[in-house]
């Protein structure tokens, strides 16, 4: 698995348009905290339990039609996105990228995130619900 963080991994995608970025947060992290525009939500835990999602590589592989299309992983801080990576890695996925710091990035010493880091910190694209 690579790794890249937010401006290299949006770098990529202007680069490499038939690139993939996949949001693994719940859906209601996805549309009420805000997102990468482009990005699709394919959920690595499921709610209300948080568990694991037993269709994820199926769900990716259906977005994005085969298993060599470059796939970037997004989550809240970039912790997610590592298990996810692993999982597609194991079912055949040839090209995965981790996006470090994720989308909020890590909390500070006021247990805040978006202040250390992540790609709204970055100022990429995102948008809101």
């Amino acid at each position: 698995m690579k790794h890249l963080t937010p401006a290299e991994a949006y770098a990529r995608l202007q680069r490499e348009p038939d690139a993939l970025l996949i949001d693994c947060r719940t859906e209601i992290e996805f549309f009420y905290v805000g997102h990468p525009v482009g990005a699709v939500n394919i959920e690595w835990h499921t709610t209300p339990d948080f568990e694991v999602n037993p269709n994820f590589a199926a769900d990716v592989l259906r977005e994005a039609g085969r298993k060599e299309r470059p796939i970037l992983l997004i989550c809240r801080s970039g912790k997610r996105t590592l298990d996810a990576g692993v999982e597609l890695e194991a079912r055949g996925f040839t090209d995965v990228t981790n996006v470090l710091e994720g989308f909020e990035g890590e909390l500070d010493e006021n247990f805040h995130r978006g202040t250390l880091g992540g790609w709204r910190k970055a100022g990429l694209p995102w948008e809101q619900m």
